[in-house]
């Protein structure tokens, strides 16, 4: 990819791309039978989504993702934050 098209994303959402990638690289290794890992992650989705996530939120988040006990992806918070 071309730095260009990096600009033009960080333009139109006004989110780092550095943030974007530290949040991919967290997803990634994650260790989503840690409860503690999951919270960091949501809080982190909801901080560049630029939406506040409600403790009870994050609860059913935590929940979902600790009881699936598979990897979840940016769109899948995404989604489940109603974005």
């Amino acid at each position: 990819m071309n730095d260009s098209f990096f600009r033009k994303i960080e333009s139109k959402t006004g989110v780092p791309m550095e943030e974007v990638f530290a949040l991919a690289n967290a997803i990634q290794y994650a260790d989503f039978t840690d409860e503690r890992q999951m919270r960091q992650i949501i809080r982190k989705v909801g901080k560049l989504a630029n939406k506040d996530v409600p403790q009870h939120t994050e609860d059913e988040l935590v929940r979902s993702i600790l009881k699936n006990g598979k990897s979840v992806n940016l769109t899948d918070i995404q989604g489940m934050l109603g974005k």
